[in-house]
């Protein structure tokens, strides 16, 4: 999984780059957003608009792209890690196998769940049954389930917090740069105004429409991703929550089993 993350990585940020020239060039470039055709003219519509925020625009479009492929890679790659079924009902049925002693149900009802927190049940008790084959259970016995568990978990939670700091650093880069767009435009506003004579009244509009519509771009691919960011970050709560329940739950169940009976 690492490794087609990586290769991810790779592929998405230079097309980004080329995605965000592309549509800044030739779809919010194009003549017919403007009066007449005339490109620095009046827009005629919101693509105009995007055009005349100048350069910085097409970073910013590239920051929307790498925010829409990450945001669609977490979405999936979390709904496989919730695995099926209700995790509070998972939780149940992990709970009633353990009272029962049933530990090979255990082992059916995690492959059923077929998701992180199965994955996590799973591998504590197939250590637990493995270490049971070879005779009566110690106390060493427990500790080295308790520490698979712990190193599956592990495991897990990389999987499912990998990708989010792209995410986050997108959001925080596109705010950044919409008010670079900001700064340069009213730097460029108010060059209109000083200049010697009557002040240009075409760069006096050119560097305000730049301020307002980086500022507006960066603002909107922030908010987006804040959103979705803030979304996942709680779904990665709620399995991780599970995830330790499950665990103090086995390991609880296994010493009341066999050190206090």
């Amino acid at each position: 999984m690492k490794t087609i993350n990586t290769k991810l990585a790779y592929i998405v940020l230079p097309l980004s780059i080329v995605v965000g020239y592309l549509v800044y060039t030739y779809v919010a470039g194009n003549p017919a957003n403007f009066v007449e055709g005339n490109t620095k003219g009046r827009a005629l519509n919101m693509l105009g608009t995007i055009y005349q925020g100048g350069i910085l625009v097409i970073p910013l479009l590239s920051f929307q792209f790498i925010a829409l492929v990450y945001i669609i890679e977490r979405y999936f790659s979390l709904r496989l890690s919730r695995g099926r079924g209700d995790l509070r009902e998972f939780i149940f049925k992990v709970k009633d196998a353990l009272a029962a002693g049933d530990y090979s149900k255990l082992v059916e009802i995690s492959d059923q769940q077929q998701g992180a927190v199965g994955n996590v049940v799973k591998t504590g008790t197939e250590v637990f049954l493995a270490r049971k084959a070879t005779g009566e259970i110690d106390q060493k016995d427990i500790y080295l389930i308790q520490k698979e568990l712990e190193e599956t978990t592990q495991l897990e939670v990389s999987e499912l917090t990998n990708n989010m700091f792209i995410l986050g650093t997108v959001a925080q880069i596109s705010t950044l740069v919409g008010l670079l767009g900001t700064v340069t435009g009213m730097i460029q506003a108010f060059a209109a105004l000083a200049r010697v004579g009557e002040p240009d009244p075409v760069g006096l509009a050119s560097g305000i429409s730049q301020a307002l519509v980086t500022t507006a771009v960066g603002i909107t691919t922030a908010a987006v991703t804040i959103v979705f960011y803030n979304s996942f970050n709680n779904q990665i709560e709620r399995i991780t929550y599970t995830i330790d329940e499950v665990c103090f739950s086995i390991i609880h169940s296994l010493k009341l089993k066999f050190f206090v009976d």
